[in-house]
């Protein structure tokens, strides 16, 4: 029986056939998949072809768990001293070959260098919260306030799926120009359970491999700090303040006195001093508009009204000149506007006042 078994098969014709039940994705053919792979053994004794004999085997496709997190548009986010709803955006993929959940968290990176602004992180934004893009009803890749919803995880993405995910948080007031908060979104793999409950973290099945679905976890480490297959994937994002870089100077040069007129004038009672208000926007900031001088006048002194308040005059050897007599004075308290002022530009507000 031994010696006819290996003569036949060693004079047999053996076709082989492999069947997968279920599409593939990008990570492979779906999680719980069964492949079913069946060999054909044709033969004949005597010349006359006998029943096919065959041999069938099955594999269960295991979990294969990944994720990406990936910045959008790799770039910084540009803002202002005082900004709400500061948006940075994101796109969190699922590469699994199963439908998972994925928790969403986002850190402030503690100094260091920022990805995209050229710069070191040096403080943080506040008030952080994460939307998920609802396209439907707003506009696809874009924030839209009161329309976009609020999310702390991804609810039952389906393999091959991705959402876009905003970082939206405000910059205090108190940030100057070049300043830079560079933050880190992570997702995590979470079991799909329930609609609308986050699942617990996905961790990989330990040891040989078994019968059943196991899980593998293939993702790669992201910029944020996650190791490899730590179920885990981040990137960076970073805010830069963009603000006008403002200083005030203010001069004073006594015009005249009552003893020695306008040749070598002191500063005594009577006499008439010129104050100069001078506004600086330093190179490299931003412009700055709707700037307004207020300048109360101390109770020691008169403003003097036939000389008036001019506005966007220029400063020279600690003297003002030029501008329009177009500011006011109101109450002892003497305002002259500016307006818009360009980064590299200075402009003057300057009156006079009698020295009680």
């Amino acid at each position: 029986m031994t010696f006819k078994l290996k003569h036949l098969v060693g004079t047999s014709a053996v076709a082989l056939a492999a069947l997968a039940s279920a599409p593939a994705f990008a990570a492979g053919t779906a999680s719980g998949s069964t492949i079913t792979n069946t060999a054909t053994l044709n033969y004949t004794v005597g010349g006359v072809a006998q029943t096919a004999i065959q041999a069938n085997n099955n594999i269960t496709v295991d979990r294969k768990v990944n994720l990406t997190v990936v910045e959008v548009g790799s770039a910084t986010t540009s803002v202002v001293p005082g900004q709400t709803g500061a948006v940075t955006t994101f796109t969190v993929t699922n590469t699994s070959n199963a439908t998972i959940d994925i928790g969403l968290a986002v850190t402030q990176q503690a100094g260091g260098a920022a990805p995209f602004a050229g710069g070191n992180d040096n403080f943080d934004v506040t008030g952080v919260k994460m939307y998920i893009d609802h396209s439907t009803s707003g506009t696809a890749g874009t924030y839209d306030p009161g329309v976009d919803v609020e999310v702390t995880y991804l609810d039952e993405l389906a393999a091959d799926a991705a959402k876009t995910v905003y970082v939206v948080s405000s910059v205090p007031i108190a940030r100057v120009n070049n300043d830079i908060s560079a933050v880190i979104l992570t997702g995590t793999a979470s079991e799909s359970g329930s609609v609308g409950t986050e699942g617990a973290d996905i961790t990989a099945t330990a040891g040989a491999n078994t019968a059943g679905v196991d899980t593998v976890l293939a993702d790669a480490a992201g910029s944020g700090g996650d190791a490899a297959y730590d179920g885990k994937h981040s990137a960076k994002d970073d805010y830069k303040v963009s603000a006008p870089v403002l200083t005030v100077t203010k001069l004073s040069r006594p015009i005249s006195d009552p003893v020695n007129g306008t040749t070598n004038p002191k500063m005594i009672p009577g006499a008439v001093v010129e104050y100069c208000v001078t506004v600086a926007n330093a190179a490299g900031g931003a412009a700055a508009a709707g700037v307004v001088i207020t300048d109360p006048l101390p109770a020691q002194t008169t403003y003097v009204s036939a000389f008036g308040v001019y506005e966007g005059g220029s400063v020279a050897a600690s003297v003002c000149s030029g501008g329009t007599n177009t500011g006011t004075q109101a109450a002892g308290t003497v305002t002259g506007t500016i307006g818009a002022l360009t980064a590299g530009q200075t402009k003057t507000v300057y009156f006079r006042a009698t020295i009680n």
